[in-house]
């Protein structure tokens, strides 16, 4: 039979490290320092910085404490060695003892020293200083721009809150468990360092690949850093699913084909391949390429005169620059549902929304019947195909 101190230890190290590296169940649970602490923490939303530096701070001083309560959780699982009384103690557990008390100790300062002048000295202070140049004049003034941005509701975020991932209009974020990554969009490029692909995935049950973005920026005094993407994808489409009754440590910023590519549009700047980098695509990234490469052979629509581009209804952030016009001429056949119907709607959709209400109505299961399907439209339902899809012009 195992002894209590045994059992007590391995369970501590388990718990510990899942309190430090938390995973979806633990989350799910609410074991965490964000939600064990949201009363002193206060809203993201109301000041993400202020918010992210009494969260970093106290996540130091938390993780700093476990083995000092390895220690105390001891003294109740092991009352034989009497660890109660240090004086009897033997030399390691005496050692051990000290170590946590310094470990503590030294947190403790390190946070007082951060939090001196209002914070000045804590390292997300720091980050946001190396940014102090037109037309901010101060690093509160920084930090006043990255609160004010991150509550717009149009900005990109993915990831669980050890490893998540903020683009907005200015800034590109990367929120880790002790600090801030931060560069200016207007500043920085995004290239991809590395690509792998998994077949197996301990987290998903279709093969991913893992992207690693690299941000650089022009200002010599931020540093850069990386960013990891998983893809899941599964039957053309990419997916994020998780096994049940798994344990899964989020490390990595998990995202879709469809995060990814909203990843790239709220970026202001391309993101860079380096030389040997694939990125492989899916089925349904590789039918949309093709999609719009048949549309631009199709013949043109001319926009009557005096009829003004409305935003597309799928987007609204590009004009509706995609028509159907009924240009293939097939035999007739018995089957009614085969042909292609005329479409009397005016532009309304962009040639992008356009492909991906096509590739949503397609079966995933035949994709070699995917260029040869026909579909409704997504205003009147009238039936047309790749052929009957044409650019405005």
């Amino acid at each position: 039979m195992e002894s209590p101190e045994l059992s007590f230890t391995l369970a501590y190290i388990v718990l510990s490290f899942c309190f430090v590296f938390t995973p979806n169940e633990f989350r799910s649970a609410g074991l965490t320092i964000q939600n064990l602490f949201s009363s002193w923490l206060g809203s993201e939303d109301v000041g993400f910085i202020q918010y992210h530096v009494r969260r970093t701070s106290i996540t130091i001083l938390v993780h700093s404490a476990l083995p000092l309560g390895y220690y105390m959780g001891m003294c109740v699982a092991a009352p034989e060695k009497n660890l109660v009384n240090i004086y009897q103690v033997s030399d390691n557990w005496r050692a051990f003892l000290l170590l946590s008390l310094c470990l503590q100790l030294v947190s403790w300062i390190i946070v007082f020293y951060w939090s001196r002048r209002r914070w000045h000295n804590h390292p997300i202070s720091k980050v946001l200083q190396a940014h102090v140049q037109p037309p901010f004049s101060s690093w509160g003034s920084v930090a006043v721009s990255i609160n004010t941005e991150f509550r717009h509701i149009d900005k990109f975020a993915t990831g669980a809150p050890g490893a998540r991932v903020i683009v907005t209009d200015t800034w590109v974020l990367k929120v880790t468990t002790y600090h801030i990554y931060m560069a200016l969009q207007s500043d920085c490029h995004v290239t991809v360092t590395e690509s792998t692909q998994h077949h197996l995935s301990p987290d998903s049950a279709s093969p991913t690949e893992i992207l690693t973005l690299r941000v650089d920026s022009i200002n010599p005094a931020v540093t850069p850093f990386n960013i990891k993407y998983v893809l899941s994808r599964q039957n053309g489409t990419s997916r994020v699913k998780t096994k049940r009754n798994q344990i899964v440590f989020p490390t990595r910023s998990r995202l879709n084909s469809t995060e990814y590519a909203e990843l790239r549009e709220k970026l202001q700047a391309p993101i860079r391949n380096s030389p040997n980098v694939v990125i492989h695509q899916t089925l349904s990234e590789l039918f949309l390429e093709t999609f719009k490469a048949q549309v631009d052979l199709n013949q043109p629509y001319a926009l009557p005169h005096g009829q003004e581009l409305e935003p597309c209804i799928g987007c609204m952030q590009v004009p509706a620059n995609a028509k159907l016009v009924t240009l293939c001429h097939e035999a007739e056949t018995d089957d009614d549902d085969s042909d292609c119907q005329q479409c009397h709607c005016r532009p309304m959709w962009c040639l992008l929304c356009l492909g991906r209400w096509f590739a949503s109505r397609l079966d995933e299961q035949t994709p070699e019947t995917w260029l040869s399907s026909r579909v409704p439209c997504p205003t009147c339902r009238a039936k047309f195909c790749i052929l009957d899809v044409c650019a405005v012009r």
